[in-house]
């Protein structure tokens, strides 16, 4: 395993971190295989853990605290997010502060996080939803340096509306945040126009999130892919979006190296991006841990193939099931 600077922030983190979603809010998740996951993930050099009060309502954070109470010995590196208070996932445009991150309700959910993990602080305290304007209400933000002054958590950030990634620009050119949460991936580069090099600008750190484009550069899906009811990943890809997604990730299959599986390309793509610290793709398994470590001792892609992956770059604006 590889290490990265987090941003402005003293933190080394594993070039491969661990997104926690999945163990607490998809289906076909068992809690002594998360654990087994988790604790692989430990033993092979991950260190950066991200989970949300969200994540089967403070679930993922108990399991990330007694993460770091089985292992004292070790620096993990712990992030969460706090919900928006009317409970709306992605923030919209209409979303007002008092809707979403009132003084109030950032500070009893940063507590109850707290007590989810049994935890005295986290290293990373993120918004779970963001709308750049809300910093036109400074209410909101100065709370959270406030509490961050207090030491119940030592990092500032935000987790970005999907395909939105100017849309935290301004956070980040705010010097008031430490860390951006985006998508980016083989069809979402668009971070790299105008976000990444503010990030470059004023040293905030960037985790890379949904990988692999929840699922489809694994390229395991097919047309006739579904999952049990009450699965999130139904009112994601619906009709329109999954016939794309697979027509596209068909597309990059012939570019997938001797030896190696899309999804390790799609890992090493986004490690090829130098302003990146971490990647938090979702494991529930022990042998998602294993491939996807991998990626980080494999190292960058070659750069003939980077090339060829930056043409299969996918444009997307929101929708109403992009969520």
């Amino acid at each position: 395993m590889k290490y990265r600077k987090l941003g402005k922030t003293d933190w080394y983190v594993s070039e491969i971190g661990y997104g926690m979603w999945g163990m607490a809010g998809w289906t076909g998740s068992d809690d002594d295989e998360s654990y087994r996951a988790l604790q692989l993930a430990v033993d092979l050099g991950c260190t950066f853990f991200d989970t949300a009060w969200g994540y089967g309502s403070g679930k993922s954070e108990n399991m990330l605290g007694n993460l770091v109470r089985a292992n004292k010995e070790k620096k993990l590196f712990t992030a969460t997010k706090m919900p928006p208070k009317n409970f709306k996932w992605p923030a919209r445009r209409e979303f007002s502060l008092d809707d979403c991150y009132p003084p109030g309700h950032i500070e009893e959910y940063v507590e109850k996080s707290l007590i989810n993990a049994g935890l005295d602080y986290f290293d990373l305290m993120q918004f779970h939803t963001w709308e750049d304007h809300w910093l036109d209400d400074d209410r909101g933000i100065r709370k959270m340096v406030e509490l961050k002054e207090k030491g119940l958590f030592h990092g500032i950030g935000i987790s970005m509306n999907r395909w939105e990634p100017w849309n935290g620009i301004r956070a980040v050119r705010s010097g008031l945040i430490d860390t951006v949460q985006v998508i980016y991936n083989i069809f979402d580069q668009n971070p790299e126009d105008e976000l990444f090099p503010a990030c470059r600008e004023m040293n905030v750190g960037v985790i890379a999130r949904v990988p692999f484009d929840e699922g489809s550069l694994t390229g395991t899906l097919t047309r006739e892919t579904r999952w049990p009811e009450g699965d999130w990943r139904n009112t994601y890809f619906v009709p329109e979006n999954l016939e794309q997604s697979v027509e596209r990730a068909d597309a990059l299959k012939p570019l997938v190296p001797d030896g190696s599986t899309m999804a390790d390309m799609a890992l090493r793509f986004i490690l090829g991006e130098s302003t990146v610290s971490t990647i938090i793709p979702g494991m529930r398994r022990p042998d998602h841990v294993r491939t996807n470590i991998n990626a980080s001792d494999a190292g960058s892609l070659k750069r003939e193939l980077m090339t060829e992956l930056k043409k299969h770059r996918w444009d997307r604006r929101p929708t109403s099931w992009s969520q």
